[in-house]
């Protein structure tokens, strides 16, 4: 980020502080001072005038002095159970990283016989990829893994056709896929982007509706895949990519997925892990489904092992068994596993003490109120469509955590008087999190393949509008039509 950016940020984000905690309100005083720590705390994350997950320490550290609230109860949320659930699947994804699993099951899926040199199949199994490898691991990861092996393949198309703007429309194609796939692939689960985790803790601490991993999965997966395929045709309509075959790309994937060898023991570790942690965390759903969801051994195991505990069980694996003979060499050491992204995990924690105190303090009410006199008369499925499209505009120029962490607490407030589907507007906002295709600002996916040099800035906006809008819609029907599946 540009540092007049950041140093307008340090100096607008003390003065925003002070100017709120000065100005008369009718607030509550708890309120009034949050209000102010509010202030504060957004600009800081607009600006990324310190890291954004320094900020989120900030804002319940001075909530503490101001009286808002005492330090067990303001910094409580960062033991939340579903930390934990963080925690344990980023240890899980770090292992599989760690040892290449991910970009294993990536080759052997792109070296099929049915991908071939289709370029059409091509697209379909790269972005198919990067959007399940997204529903389990980071988006960043995922894109900074697949944009490689793509432009591998985009190597192997014949330069002695003279169809240059052909090519470079493919190359569009194939690398805003992969970004934008991404991005959709995080929506199908708890653990496939923060905003997901952020808005289901917020959940459970504010209102205490517990989502399960499986409760989730019911109505996100199906609509992130209906995303995808709407991605894919949107991709087709938008760049008409002409060729048919992409020179040798098959043997390319082919030698690539030669290169691999034979599997590593680290490699059948994180196999181990991951399936384990799948396992634990949709086996009670899909008890209740085979049994009946009153059947006491699929709520007995979802109280003996909720989807926290169980990832670190899972994880454990990676500690716990050696993958070499004569000495203990484990499939993740603790330096490897120290190199996951503890700034989400933090800031995950801040959020949800910040959205806490929001409501325990009065603030979301009255911020509710403030909004309600421009929102009233709107149903609840109209408030999450407005709560979709205001957490997309608001990402694609600041982080997805943070537009969560400031949006979940709103919308469930506003949504506070209805008594059927009370969650749908602030899953709407997470959902919304996930959608920003019109910036390379918007999210990592975007920055990176943006920063290949291969997708001009007007044509990732010219596609990124349509998704937004189409993708925006689609997720929002897909709500109302999954709407017995919000079981929360």
């Amino acid at each position: 980020m540009p540092w007049s950016r950041r140093t307008l940020g340090l100096l607008l984000g003390p003065l925003s502080f002070a100017a709120v905690l000065a100005a008369p309100t009718d607030l509550e005083p708890d309120a009034h001072r949050l209000a102010a720590i509010f202030a504060l705390v957004i600009v800081f994350w607009v600006s990324e005038a310190i890291p954004l997950a320094a900020t989120a320490l900030l804002g319940p550290a001075l909530a503490v002095p101001l009286g808002v609230a005492p330090a067990r109860e303001a910094f409580a949320p960062f033991g939340h159970p579903i930390l934990f659930l963080f925690l344990g699947s980023f240890l899980i994804a770090r292992g599989m990283m760690q040892h290449g699993l991910d970009r294993r099951i990536a080759l052997f899926v792109l070296s099929r016989s049915w991908v071939g040199n289709r370029s059409s199949r091509i697209l379909l199994a790269f972005g198919g990829i990067a959007w399940f490898l997204s529903m389990w691991i980071s988006n960043t990861a995922t894109t900074a893994m697949m944009l490689p092996i793509g432009l591998g393949v985009l190597r192997t198309m014949s330069s002695d056709r003279g169809d240059e703007e052909g090519h470079h429309r493919y190359s569009m194609a194939l690398l805003l896929t992969i970004a934008f796939s991404c991005s959709i692939g995080g929506m199908a689960t708890p653990v496939g982007t923060p905003p997901n985790l952020i808005g289901i803790g917020m959940l459970e601490q504010i209102l205490g509706r517990r989502v399960s991993f499986f409760d989730w999965m019911a109505f996100a997966a199906p609509i992130s895949l209906v995303l995808f395929a709407f991605l894919c045709a949107m991709v087709r309509l938008v760049f008409r990519p002409k060729a048919r075959e992409l020179g040798s790309a098959r043997e390319v994937i082919l030698r690539r997925r030669e290169e691999l060898g034979r599997w590593s023991a680290g490699e059948r570790v994180a196999l181990v892990a991951f399936l384990m942690a799948v396992t634990l965390w949709t086996l009670p759903g899909l008890l209740a489904i085979a049994l009946g969801p009153e059947a006491e051994l699929a709520q007995a195991i979802q109280r003996a092992l909720p989807e926290g505990p169980a990832a670190i069980f899972a994880a454990m694996a990676l500690f716990a068994i050696p993958t070499e003979r004569g000495r203990f060499r484990p499939a993740l050491s603790w330096s490897e596993a120290a190199q996951i992204d503890w700034g989400t995990i933090i800031l995950f924690g801040g959020g949800l003490s910040l959205g806490s105190m929001a409501f325990s303090s009065g603030l979301a009410g009255a911020l509710a109120s403030a909004v309600g006199g421009q929102s009233a008369g709107l149903s609840i499925w109209m408030l999450a469509l407005l709560a979709l499209f205001v957490a997309n505009t608001l990402t694609e120029f600041m982080s997805n955590t943070a537009t969560a962490n400031l949006l979940v607490p709103i919308f469930l407030a506003l949504a506070g008087a209805s008594s059927e589907h009370l969650t749908a507007p602030a899953v709407a906002a997470m959902l919304g999190c996930s959608l920003a295709f019109c910036l390379p600002v918007a999210t990592p996916p975007n920055a990176i393949v943006y920063g290949s040099g291969q997708v001009p800035l007007l044509q990732m906006i010219r596609l990124g509008i349509l998704l937004d809008l189409g993708c925006g819609l689609l997720a929002w029907s897909g709500l109302i039509l999954f709407r017995d599946a919000l079981r929360f």
